[in-house]
């Protein structure tokens, strides 16, 4: 049964299954190329789950598949779904310098916005790697002309994070005083501990019930959510990556064959649209 009517946000972080950061020590970002991409399968299995659903969400396109792949990123965009920036090479913010992340930030917008012929106003960083340390960020994605940014986890984590920031979405005062509107990731956030709910990861991790539950409680309280999922995350088939980690090779494929299946249920039991949509609902954005 479908919950009380509140609008949450529905986000792909549209990568391949070796561009994530967890393979990075073992997958050189020069061999890409090598590898056979599934990320066009494994999307349009999401387009066509939400499209059962009349959802639409917002997809954050990596610009190294918009460059191999501009017809995704058209037919994502033909189908009534949100397009905006993933970045351009999916490294790590801190681990950038500022004209290097300047540089691919304002490449990657200009190459999805040059494809689909409309404005892009959102981005999301690889990784959530907007952190207490790379905030500068904030005031390049300003210069560069996004209006929302959805980067940042309020949670404690060892490659992301900043666990005291504000959970709902706000308006933020970057370093050199602008102004941009950050959706952060969903958290549940108790006396004791703060809970990561808002997929991934998180999603497969635990069981259904209680991220349905966490989600619930979210909405019974008035507050939209964000989900978030990755096209890999839905392919049981992909190859196995060896990376000598028995915690990193857990935490990539835990119950990859089980996801495909909650998704259906999650875009079901909750109501769902675009990340602009919701911002814009909330009076913290006016755009076309």
């Amino acid at each position: 049964m479908i919950l009380k009517k509140i609008n949450n946000a529905f986000t792909v972080d549209v990568e391949d299954f070796f561009q994530v950061e967890a393979f990075s020590n073992v997958i050189d970002r020069k061999k890409w190329g090598s590898y056979a991409c599934r990320v066009e399968l494994n999307t349009n299995l999401i387009l066509d789950l939400l499209d059962e659903n009349n959802i639409k969400g917002t997809f954050f396109v990596l610009g190294w598949i918009a460059k191999r792949y501009p017809g995704l990123v058209k037919k994502i965009d033909a189908r009534g779904h949100e397009i905006a920036s993933h970045g351009m090479s999916h490294k790590l913010i801190y681990k950038q310098s500022i004209d290097e992340f300047r540089a691919e930030t304002v490449e990657a917008k200009k190459l999805l916005e040059d494809i689909i012929q409309k404005n892009v106003y959102g981005y999301r960083a690889a990784t959530y790697s907007i952190t207490k340390k790379s905030l500068w960020a904030l005031d390049i994605l300003v210069e560069a002309g996004f209006i929302y940014d959805s980067s940042i986890f309020p949670i404690r984590h060892d490659r992301y994070g900043i666990h005291d920031a504000c959970h709902v979405p706000n308006i933020l005062t970057t370093p050199n005083q602008s102004k941009i509107i950050e959706f952060p990731l969903s958290v549940i956030k108790t006396k004791y501990l703060t809970l990561p709910i808002a997929g991934g990861g998180y999603f497969r991790l635990f069981p259904y019930w209680f991220t349905k539950l966490g989600l619930k409680t979210l909405n019974k309280k008035g507050q939209e959510f964000v989900f978030y999922i990755h096209p890999w995350e839905v392919d049981p088939e992909q190859p196995v990556v060896q990376t000598g980690s028995k915690f990193t090779q857990f935490r990539h494929y835990n119950n990859i064959s089980k996801c495909a299946d909650r998704l259906k249920r999650l875009t079901t039991d909750f109501y769902f649209t675009s990340m602009k949509d919701v911002l814009q609902s909330k009076g913290l954005i006016s755009v076309d």
